[in-house]
């Protein structure tokens, strides 16, 4: 694989650490949950003979980001957002049928589309080539990562992927990351860069454990969480920086 892509320049006195371990988070950082969620959407809701458009997605994103942050911060368990989001939906929308098989359904689905961010086959490819190990930690759904696991060309290209349901703790805290690198022993903290596109969940969880931190701020939003990156991008061919360093 090739990159054309020009790279910019976003990082000032950027250290020479010769990183071996990369962290990545799943959805909006390697694959485009966004596209693969309207997608889920569309091909559930016209078996409802129910006519998707962007408008819906909108909606779906609405109710699911205050369950998110609940969810992160410990107040929501993963099944009860998962109740919530759908129930909801399906107020919304007038929908009759069992949100929770609806759910399901929607979960299988997210896992099957070849749905990525740009560049993240080829990073992944280069991270693997040069001798790293490349490992996933998501607040995702195991049903999604064993539909992923089945589906996408991406999986072969990692070692393990940890998953806060079957963890039992979420992103950022700290059991969650103790339960990685517990996984991943031997490891060189010094030498892990953690990468995705929460400040709440990826940054700061991975500030709180001890590695490097690479946020992908891909839409160029203000920072105004307090929560400080080692490095910021705005494109996944930047990471090329760090695995060649």
């Amino acid at each position: 694989m090739t990159n054309d892509n020009p790279k910019r320049e976003l990082n000032v006195g950027r250290s020479a650490i010769m990183y071996n371990t990369f962290l990545f988070d799943a959805d909006n950082t390697l694959y485009d949950f966004d596209a693969a969620c309207a997608h889920a959407l569309e091909v559930l809701l016209a078996e409802h003979e129910y006519l998707y458009t962007p408008a819906i997605f909108d909606l779906f994103v609405k109710i699911g980001t205050p369950l998110w942050q609940s969810l992160e911060c410990g107040k929501l368990s993963d099944v009860d957002l998962q109740r919530l989001r759908m129930t909801q939906l399906f107020a919304e929308l007038g929908l009759s049928g069992d949100p929770l098989e609806f759910n399901a359904r929607f979960l299988h689905e997210l896992g099957r589309g070849e749905f990525y961010i740009e560049g993240a086959l080829d990073i992944c490819e280069k991270i693997v080539a040069s001798g790293k190990r490349l490992y996933i930690v998501t607040n995702g759904f195991l049903a999604t990562y064993e539909s992923r696991v089945k589906h996408l060309a991406l999986e072969k290209f990692v070692t393990e992927c940890f998953v806060s349901e079957v963890i039992g703790h979420k992103k950022p805290s700290r059991e969650f990351f103790d339960h990685v690198f517990a996984r991943i022993s031997p490891v060189d903290k010094g030498k892990v860069l953690l990468v995705g596109d929460s400040l709440t969940a990826d940054i700061a969880g991975g500030i709180a454990a001890g590695v490097d931190t690479c946020w992908f701020n891909m839409y160029g939003v203000e920072n105004v969480m307090g929560v400080v990156p080692t490095y910021e991008i705005r494109s996944l061919w930047e990471v090329e920086e760090y695995i060649n360093v």
